[in-house]
This record gives C-alpha cells, structure tokens and sequence, in this order.
C-alpha cells in the first residue's frame, strides 16, 4: 500500500505530465508542420534549437527556465504584474516537464507528417478545399499515428522529468514534488528504502504503460486508415 505522501505524489505527477502535454499539443503540431512542410533560410537552426533540451542537461533547461520566467525574468517580471507565478509553483513544474517533452513530440509528429504523400494534400486543394480544410480533413487524419505517439512519449517523458523540475520548481511536498523528487526524496531519508523501491517500480510500469499505449494507439490508428480492424 502507498502511503498518503507517496499517493500525493503519484497524482500530482500525473497532473503535471496531463497538463503539460494538453498544452503543447497545439504548438507541438505547428511546429512539427512548420518543420515538414516550410523549407527555409535558417531551418536547421530553429531545428537545433526545438531539440536543443534533449542534449542539454535538465539543470541547464532548469536554470534557463528560472531566469526567463522567474519574478525578476525576461517574462517573468511582466507575468508578475497580473500575479501569474510559475517558479516554486505546479504550474512551473508542468512548464518544466513541457519544455523537456517537447521535442520528443515534434519529432515524432514530424515524422509522420513527412511520411504523407503532398500529392493527396495538393489533390485537395485542385477539388476546392482551403488549406485549413485541408489540414484537418487530410493532413491531421492522415498524421494521426505519429500524433498519437508524440503524445503519449512526451506524457512519459514529463512525467520523468527531474533536473529541470528540481531547479525551476524546487522540492516543495505537495507542491512541486512529483514522482521522480519524491523518490530523490526517499532514498535520501534513512529506513525508507522500501517506500523508494514502490515508486521506482510505479515509475517503470506507468512508463511501460505508456510506451505501449502509444504503439498500439497509433498500431490501431494506421488500421483504421486502412479500412481494417484492429
């Protein structure tokens, strides 16, 4: 049985990797197309820079965070005047986990959005259809597999983050101590070797889960774009 702190944890993890990918979904996506289908002056920069916090480590990403968007930030000093703050708070931690998850998702988005045919798109567009029709009756559907999978590796990926949490959100019980900081956490403190053994086990099957959620959803998206059952 988990105990009240590591059930608090366990919850607060989910909530953060929920709203985190809920939030990037949207500009996940536009940059994934943007990359796919826009060719221009400086693309491998911008392409860098979006996968930029897969080679960085977490703290470096952490501390970037904490000097963008903390009360004296670029962004932050203006997000205070309307008393949005996002360092020590779960909505900064969600801002973390985002960040680190969000190349995962354009990558695999991106992917897909490249494997489609443009000969369908442009078909499309010679029966009439605008682009924006275009993009959510063709190019969405058809890129649904690679959707699917970029969202359930970035809810795997933010739902492990540390580094970057630790340092933009700190280590508040309740608070900001997701799954991954209360385990830190455990194995910290002497006598709860077993407690961290629970998260740890918790930390590999929720992954597990999400890896192969993913396969299957994009498995049974594929299958239905070809008129077949799953």
């Amino acid at each position: 049985m988990l105990s009240a702190l590591e059930w608090e944890a366990l919850s607060l993890s989910l909530k953060v990797a929920c709203v985190a990918v809920g939030f990037s979904l949207i500009p996940g996506f536009a940059a994934a197309w943007w990359l796919a289908r826009r060719e221009f002056r400086g693309k491998a920069l911008v392409d860098g820079l979006l996968h930029l916090p897969l080679v960085l480590p977490p703290v470096v990403v952490g501390y970037l965070l904490l000097v963008t968007f903390g009360r004296n930030g670029v962004i932050g000093q203006w997000l205070a005047k309307i008393d949005i703050v996002l360092p020590f708070t779960w909505q900064g931690a969600a801002v973390a986990a985002a960040v680190m998850a969000f190349p995962l998702m354009v990558r695999a988005m991106r992917l897909s959005l490249e494997a489609i045919d443009p000969g369908l798109e442009a078909a499309a567009r010679t029966l009439g259809a605008n682009p924006l029709r275009v993009l959510f009756t063709v190019t969405m559907p058809l890129a649904l597999p690679g959707i699917l999978t970029g969202g359930m590796l970035a809810f795997a990926r933010a739902l492990s983050e540390f580094g970057a949490t630790i340092t933009f959100a700190a280590n508040i019980p309740g608070e900001t101590r997701t799954l991954p900081l209360a385990l830190y956490t455990l194995i910290q403190t002497p006598g709860e070797e077993g407690a961290a053994a629970r998260l740890c086990l918790i930390a590999v099957v929720i992954a597990m889960l999400s890896l192969l959620s993913s396969e299957w959803l994009a498995r049974r998206a594929r299958l239905r774009m070809e008129g077949r059952d799953a």
